[in-house]
């Protein structure tokens, strides 16, 4: 029997706070496939302490388009992290 499962890797972009927070701006993810948006954000979060202070449903754009956390994730995607945006 042969193991046909595929491993993918992602970009995750932190942006602003959130970068702030996990004390970087990038980083890479490789998760069996298939491979959500919710599972790389548990990936990072389980790399990395400060991520356990990210929203539980944050913004994400992956590939520049806004996606929910369902969304399933290919080989090469960049995810990025928005933090929520106030101004005036």
């Amino acid at each position: 029997m042969t193991d046909t499962a595929v491993d993918v890797t992602v970009t995750v972009q932190f942006l602003a706070r959130y970068a702030e927070l996990i004390g970087t701006d990038s980083t890479q993810v490789t998760l069996r496939a298939p491979a959500t948006v919710s599972d790389v954000l548990g990936a990072v979060r389980s790399r990395f302490p400060g991520a356990r202070r990210l929203p539980d449903r944050p913004l994400c754009a992956l590939n520049l388009g806004q996606v929910d956390l369902g969304t399933e994730v290919a080989e090469g995607d960049e995810l990025a992290l928005l933090p929520p945006v106030a101004g005036g």
